[in-house]
């Protein structure tokens, strides 16, 4: 299954160019970029991405699984649904950008809640931004993160920016993982 995930980004949310030409969302220029969305909301991308998250924490006392929101949804959803077929339901929740300006005018959507043990998601990391701001949400709902999948590792600096804030966080298992790293891609590209 991970070989052919590792296929399906390839062919659907790689871009590659001699010259650095895609903007990251650090303003950044680099030579390469993935728009991993065009795999997670692809059907086959869910199965592939449900079925292989939800093998890397079936045996962790998990109750949820989310992240900051455009990005972590549709894998979250993904391993929720999974989960729920595999018969060990996982809920799935979303961390907002912002808060909710009216009514409970909350930062976390879903069926979670202080105390339950949660792994956090998203799509791509390259500074661990986005994932830092979804940890950082939800320890202050009080949930308690047992581990960070990351679906495509960029492999420059977001692990170890993502670990650091982990730092006080003990396991007998790998507390931070990517699915796929840019390695694993970039042994695909043939230049033309």
């Amino acid at each position: 299954m991970r070989k052919r995930l590792i296929q399906l980004i390839y062919e659907k949310a790689f871009k590659y160019s001699e010259d650095p030409i895609f903007k990251l969302v650090s303003g950044r220029m680099s030579n390469y970029y993935f728009n991993c969305k065009a795999v997670t909301l692809d059907p086959e991308g869910k199965y592939l991405i449900g079925n292989i998250i939800f093998e890397m924490i079936k045996d962790l006392p998990v109750n949820a699984i989310g992240g900051l929101t455009l990005g972590a949804d549709p894998i979250a959803d993904a391993v929720a649904y999974t989960s729920y077929l595999k018969g060990k339901p996982i809920q799935a929740f979303v961390v907002r950008k912002t808060a909710k300006t009216h009514g409970t005018m909350q930062w976390i959507e879903g069926n979670v809640k202080a105390g339950d043990k949660v792994v956090i998601v998203d799509d791509v990391i390259t500074t661990g931004k986005s994932t830092i701001e979804a940890i950082t949400r939800a320890k202050e709902a009080g949930l308690d993160i047992v581990k960070v999948i990351a679906l495509v590792d960029r492999q420059e600096g977001g692990y170890e920016n993502i670990m650091e804030q982990l730092k006080d966080i003990k396991g007998d298992y790998k507390l931070v993982e990517a699915v796929v790293t840019r390695d694993d891609v970039m042994r695909l590209y043939k230049p033309l």
